[in-house]
C-alpha cells in the first residue's frame, strides 16, 4: 500500500491537467436527460465517450446496460474490478438540462446525483492513460440504469446476477460528498400509501373525507409507533402530494415513506405494523387507502476491519480527507449481498443536491478522482483477495 499512498498527491495535479476532457464529459452526459426507465439517450452518449477513449470492449448487455472493459495484464487469471455509477436522475426530459460552467463550479439538475459520477467514469480510460496506469485485473466500467426509486436498483441486480465468473471488488461512485465512505447498508423498505376519495359517494358534500386529512391520520399513527434503539430503526416520511386547489376537498393524495433498520426482521415487523395502520384507517373512514412497496434492500456490511475498508481509509487520509461513514442504500448493498467487497465514494462538494439548481465544486473533484483510482489500485494489489 505504501507505494500507492505516495503517488496519490501527485495524481491530483496530473488529473487536473486534463480537466477540460473531464468537464466536457460531465456536461455532455449531464445535459442528456435520463429519468428512471428512460436512460437510453444517456447510455448512447456514455458508450460513445468510452468508445472514443479506445477501451478494449464497449457495448450494452441484454438489459441495455452500457459496459466498457479495460483489459488487465493477467489475461483473465485475476477476477475483474467493477467501477459503477447509476445513470438515472430524478429529472424528467421536460426539465431544462442546460448546465452552467463557471471557473469554480458546474450547476444544473442532477449534477450531483449522478451526472458527475457518470462523466468521471466516462473519463477513466483517458485518466488511466494520462497517469500511465496498468492493472492486473480487467477494469469493468458500467453505467447502471433503473437505480432510483421504483427502479429498485434493477440495473445493478441484473448486471451482477448475469455476470459470468467471480468479481474481485467494486467501487461505487456518487457525486457527493467528498470524504464519503459507505461500506455497510441498512435494510430498507420504501413504500407509497395512496388515498382516493371518489368525487361521487355516499357522503354529503360537507362531510366528504379529505384525502390529505386521511393521510395525516396515517402519519400520526406512524409517528406514534414504538421503535427500539437496538436494532436501529426509523421511519422517514419523505414525500406527500395531493389536492386540486384551496377551496376544494382533496380527492386524491399520496404519501411516500421509507423504513430503515439494520435488522431485516425489524424492517419487516415495521412494515407489518404500518400495513395494519393503513388497513384500520381504510375501514374506519370508508375510503380507498392502499399501501404499495416500490423497493427494498436487505442489510449487509463489510465491517470496518476488512482490508478494503482500512485501505480506503488510508487512501483518504493520504489525500487529507476525513472519512465520514454512514449506511449506503445504493448499488453497494447489491454488491455486499452477493459477498463482493465494495465501497461507495463521493467525488466532490456541492449544494442543492436534489434541486434543479444543484451545484458542484470543480477543484475538490480532482482529489475525489484520485481517491477512486487509489482504491482501484488497492483492490488490484490484493486487498480483497482474502479467503
Amino acid at each position: 500500500m505504501k507505494h500507492i499512498l505516495k503517488q496519490l498527491p501527485d495524481f491530483v495535479d496530473q488529473i487536473k491537467e486534463i480537466q477540460e476532457i473531464i468537464i466536457s464529459n460531465i456536461v455532455l452526459i449531464g445535459q442528456t436527460p435520463a429519468p428512471t426507465y428512460h436512460e437510453e439517450a444517456r447510455t448512447e452518449i456514455f458508450l460513445e465517450r468510452l468508445s472514443d477513449a479506445q477501451t478494449d470492449y464497449c457495448a450494452t448487455d441484454d438489459y441495455n446496460i452500457p459496459i466498457s472493459i479495460i483489459k488487465g495484464t493477467s489475461d483473465g487469471t485475476r477476477p475483474p474490478i467493477f467501477v459503477v455509477a447509476h445513470l438515472d436522475t430524478l429529472w424528467h426530459a421536460d426539465t431544462d438540462h442546460n448546465y452552467t460552467v463557471k471557473k469554480n463550479s458546474i450547476s444544473g439538475p442532477g449534477i450531483l446525483d449522478n451526472s458527475l459520477s457518470v462523466g468521471v467514469l466516462a473519463s477513466l480510460p483517458i485518466i488511466f492513460k494520462h497517469l500511465d496506469l496498468k492493472f492486473e485485473s480487467d477494469i469493468v466500467i458500467a453505467g447502471v440504469p433503473q437505480s432510483i426509486g421504483k427502479g429498485n436498483l434493477q440495473g445493478i441486480r441484473h448486471l451482477l446476477d448475469t455476470w459470468d465468473g467471480p468479481i474481485r471488488g467494486g467501487v461505487i461512485v456518487e457525486g457527493e460528498t467528498l470524504g464519503r465512505l459507505n461500506y455497510y447498508s441498512e435494510g430498507i423498505i420504501r413504500g407509497e400509501i395512496t388515498c382516493n376519495v371518489t368525487a361521487t359517494g355516499e357522503w354529503e358534500h360537507r362531510y366528504k373525507p379529505n384525502a390529505i386529512i386521511i393521510l395525516n391520520k396515517v402519519i400520526d399513527e406512524i409517528l406514534a409507533m414504538e421503535l427500539p434503539q437496538r436494532p436501529r430503526a426509523r421511519v422517514i416520511i419523505g414525500k406527500i402530494t395531493g389536492g386540486f386547489k384551496h377551496g376544494v376537498i382533496a380527492y386524491d393524495a399520496r404519501l411516500g415513506f421509507e423504513i430503515q433498520s439494520d435488522s431485516e426482521d425489524m424492517a419487516r415487523r415495521m412494515h407489518s405494523e404500518i400495513k395494519d395502520i393503513v388497513d384500520g384507517i381504510r375501514h374506519e373512514n370508508h375510503v380507498s387507502l392502499e399501501l404499495d412497496i416500490i423497493s427494498n434492500l436487505t442489510p449487509a456490511t463489510l465491517r470496518y476491519k476488512h482490508p478494503l475498508v482500512k485501505s480506503t481509509v488510508s487512501i483518504m487520509k493520504a489525500l487529507s480527507l476525513q472519512p465520514a461513514s454512514d449506511s449506503g442504500e445504493s448499488e453497494l448493498s447489491i454488491f455486499l449481498a452477493r459477498k463482493i467487497p465494495a465501497v461507495t465514494l463521493g467525488i466532490t462538494e456541492g449544494k442543492n443536491v436534489h434541486l434543479e439548481n444543484a451545484s458542484m465544486k470543480i477543484k475538490p473533484m480532482f482529489t475525489g478522482i484520485a481517491q477512486i483510482i487509489g482504491v482501484i489500485m488497492a483492490i488490484d494489489s490484493g486487498v480483497c483477495d482474502e479467503s
